[in-house]
């Protein structure tokens, strides 16, 4: 076995791009462990690869005493004279010990496992090296296996991991089909997988772009910014540097070639390219679309956008269970809330105003309120409390009196001349202002 370590070490360094220097230490850790195993850990053995003859030599030391009382770490002076007529009681003597072979089949089982170690943890060294640079890339790879959903991909010199939470949904792969993903996170200090895979980040749909449209590698058009709901629907906004350039249609490509290739690796997810803007009003009516936009309202201070669109446009800008609306909220960073053109024009009522401003009000219960012809403080505080708590749905009686107490100091403080519900039909009533926007989630 000696005579071919050299050999083996050189191979094994070679085939696997493990450093050679490593791979003699791993040796050598090994077989002092398997020695101090078979020849008591108390020993003082010092182990070291003969680079010259390709093989193990172990020496130990121990102290030159007139009487032994411990073998492992003791010499008699007299044995220590025949290894070294010059020695003296009290010295350290080093004396070369049997030939690692004859370790026994436990110690070399033991040195074995220490050796498979070190290799592991050398090749894992190799692999963070190796792959460290190319967190962010997109990787070609062939399905392994599975393991409780989770997805073992094979990228060649070794193995990754698609979480299953990363995996599209509504996709089956199989063993042996090919897969292209996003190269998640690259871990040095883990015991399994050391590559994590990504199908469904936003990231995964840049990357697709960038391959497919030129014009954004070579840096003409930029990518502001991109959402998605993995297997449903994205959104992706664009922007270009020169005026003569589309962005738009530099990411669609010739009858939309580039767009649909991105749509076939994601099996299927509707993608809506936006043109970027810097102004928030225009950017906002673009990620809506296809749906028309009539009026923007931009709350710079809270980042709020109230968008008003068409009566027959709301659902279409809402989108099925809100999925637009949401998609554009994250593509912006601005909280957007719709409404229909009807809806606003009776926020802008002085009378639904006056309910706005009521203490404990939402814009959910003033509406309730104002479709059953409640529509200013001053005819809630004339209505039934029972009735009140009917219309809105309130089970507890303490917030319903709560509003007409709130009702009730509104018209204290406010002039009688100045209720929209006491007014008379002949006078004409200011302007009304703006409403502040209700803080609540997006429609």
């Amino acid at each position: 076995m000696l005579s071919d370590l050299k050999r083996i070490i050189d191979q094994i360094s070679r085939d696997k791009g493990i450093d050679r220097q490593i791979l003699v230490e791993a040796l050598e850790e090994a077989v002092l462990s398997a020695a101090k195993k078979r020849y008591g850990l108390r020993r003082d053995i010092e182990v070291t690869f003969n680079e010259e003859f390709g093989e193990i030599e172990l020496f130990q030391f121990r102290t030159v005493v007139e009487k032994v009382e411990d073998e492992q770490t003791e010499v008699s002076f007299a044995e220590a004279k025949r290894l070294d007529p010059d020695v003296d009681p009290g010295d350290e003597l080093g004396s070369k010990m049997e030939n690692v072979s004859d370790l026994g089949r436990i110690a070399a089982q033991s040195a074995k496992q220490v050796i498979i170690q070190k290799m592991k943890d050398a090749e894992k060294d190799v692999i963070y090296e190796m792959y460290k640079d190319r967190k962010g890339e997109i990787v070609n790879g062939i399905v392994q296996r599975f393991e409780r959903g989770n997805m073992i991909v094979n990228l060649g010199r070794t193995d990754a991991l698609l979480p299953k939470k990363e995996q599209m949904p509504r996709r089956s792969y199989r063993q042996g089909d090919r897969i292209r993903a996003y190269l998640l996170d690259v871990r040095q200090d883990v015991r399994d997988h050391q590559l994590v895979l990504s199908r469904t980040c936003k990231e995964f749909l840049v990357k697709l772009f960038e391959m497919e449209v030129p014009e954004i590698s070579e840096g003409i058009v930029s990518i502001m910014n991109a959402c998605r709901e993995p297997g449903s629907r994205a959104k992706i906004a664009v922007s270009s540097s020169e005026s003569d350039v589309d962005p738009v249609g530099a990411c669609v490509g010739m009858k939309g070639s580039r767009v649909q290739n991105v749509v076939q690796e994601l099996q299927g997810e509707k993608i809506d390219i936006v043109p970027w803007s810097p102004d928030p009003a225009k950017y906002v009516s673009n990620a809506l679309a296809p749906a028309q936009v009539s009026m923007v309202v931009v709350d710079e201070d809270r980042k709020k956008l109230l968008v008003v669109v068409p009566d027959d446009q709301l659902s279409l800008a809402i989108g099925r269970q809100g999925q637009n609306v949401r998609l554009a909220s994250i593509l912006l960073g601005w909280r957007i809330d719709v409404k229909s053109e009807q809806r606003y024009a009776r926020m802008m009522e002085e009378g639904f105003q006056s309910l706005m401003l009521l203490k404990g009000m939402t814009e959910k219960i003033a509406e309730a309120l104002y479709e059953e012809g409640v529509t200013s403080a001053g005819e809630l505080l004339e209505a039934d409390a029972a009735d009140i708590q009917g219309i809105t749905g309130l089970d507890d009686v303490k917030t319903v009196e709560d509003l007409l107490q709130s009702a009730r100091q509104y018209l204290e403080e406010l002039p009688v001349e100045e209720d929209p519900s006491l007014q008379s039909g002949d006078s004409a009533p200011d302007e009304p202002e703006t409403p502040e926007l209700p803080d609540h989630e997006p429609a």
